[in-house]
């Protein structure tokens, strides 16, 4: 037996590859990553002081298979059922080489799933997130998390599908709703749409470290790593988005000094290679746009008609009301706020009631000489958004238009 420090990061980064051998074998979603779980359990009960395997894989496998064995010899002797009889004794398995994270990935991401539960799906069987720690992170009671997780793993089992990485058109569908399922992980960890706080970490980083693991399997996929780039570059803003008290602080005003210099680097990088394959897509594009900002070493050296040219290219591959809210923010920088207020105007309808819609505008209303007209939007935007964080910074900047008046 070896020791090993981070017993919990190795568990993590293994409960996918151990999941993927068990549903791979015997076919059966919901009991494997029961199994799975109880066997990490027990791991992370022992390890820490008998010391990790020298085969920790391998141990996790047979453990889990172990645990499906005992599942199976309770339902048996519960139900008596015929094809649970067949299974009563699993064998031993071998530890095979392969590693099927990034079908179980695609798995998780299945087409039956609402975003939301696969969002949960995928934090709990590739992520190695325990079902509270996913519920605590929505804001949701943790049997609400279970009931929605439960749901999901029935959907996935009754739907048939087998255990292999789809073909064709149907892998390049999924991959869609696998950056979106990850996209999806990172927005609330980096910016969380309730609750007070203005971002969980965990999320972020968890979204990150699942996007490599799709970028080392796919690396020559440009959205995959225009998806990763995005990631690293939007991260690399964190510890200056928020003040000593958790309050919000807009990029405009953040000490760029506390940026992540390296994982600009890397993240720049990657979005350079990325734009030279291919047909342009999304998240490629959005990784520009944030490549953009972070090369910028003071927020007056911000390349805003590059960022204004790469919105107009997003808009028209996606129809996007909200890129169409950020180009009306760029427009305003190059044009003038005149220009933004007037692309906004377009959008409104299908932005209607919501709280960034009235925040731009209140900003660009800002810009235009018109405090009173933008103080009304500022407190429009505070009244709905469901953040702690950004409602007080919206309402402070209410307040301070007041005053003025």
């Amino acid at each position: 037996m070896n020791t090993e420090p981070r017993v919990e990061d190795l568990l993590r980064e293994l409960a996918p590859q151990v999941l993927g051998v068990l549903v791979r074998r015997y076919g059966d979603f919901p009991a494997a990553e029961d199994a799975v779980q109880e066997a990490l359990l027990a791991a992370a009960l022992h390890w820490p002081s008998d010391g990790t395997p020298d085969n920790p894989r391998g141990w996790l496998i047979q453990a889990a298979v172990r645990k499906l064995t005992d599942q199976y010899r309770s339902e048996q002797a519960r139900r008596r059922r015929e094809d649970v009889a067949a299974l009563r004794e699993l064998p031993a398995v071998d530890v095979p080489d392969r590693d099927d994270t990034l079908i179980l990935l695609f798995l998780c991401c299945h087409p039956a799933l609402t975003p939301a539960s696969a969002v949960a799906l995928t934090l709990r069987a590739v992520g190695g997130l325990t079902t509270a720690e996913i519920a605590n992170a929505f804001l949701v009671p943790e049997a609400t998390m279970a009931q929605r997780i439960t749901r999901a793993k029935q959907k996935i089992k009754s739907s048939g599908e087998p255990f292999r990485m789809p073909s064709g058109a149907e892998r390049e569908r999924r991959l869609r709703s696998v950056l979106h399922v990850l996209y999806l992980i990172f927005n609330e960890g980096y910016a969380s749409s309730v609750g007070s706080d203005l971002q969980r970490t965990e999320l972020a980083v968890e979204a990150i470290r699942l996007t490599r693991l799709a970028y080392r399997m796919l690396p020559e996929d440009g959205e995959v790593a225009g998806l990763l780039a995005l990631m690293l570059l939007t991260d690399a803003r964190r510890a200056a988005r928020a003040g000593a008290g958790g309050e919000l602080i807009p990029l405009a005003d953040q000490d760029r000094g506390l940026w992540d210099r390296e994982q600009i680097r890397e993240g720049v990088a990657l979005s350079t290679a990325a734009l030279a394959r291919g047909l342009l897509g999304e998240y490629r594009l959005q990784a520009a746009i944030a490549a953009v900002h972070d090369i910028a070493l003071r927020v007056e050296d911000t390349d805003w008609a590059q960022i204004l040219a790469l919105y107009g290219m997003l808009e028209r591959l996606t129809d996007n009301p909200m890129v169409s809210l950020n180009r009306a923010v760029a427009a305003a920088m190059v044009h003038g706020p005149r220009a933004g207020l007037d692309l906004l105007d377009a959008v409104a309808g299908r932005l209607a009631g919501h709280y960034r819609l009235d925040a731009v505008r209140a900003h660009l209303l800002e810009l235009a000489g018109d405090p009173a007209s933008a103080e009304k939007h500022y407190r429009a935007a505070a009244a709905r958004t469901t953040n702690l964080p950004e409602q007080q910074y919206l309402t402070t900047q209410a307040a301070r238009l007041h005053t003025r008046a």
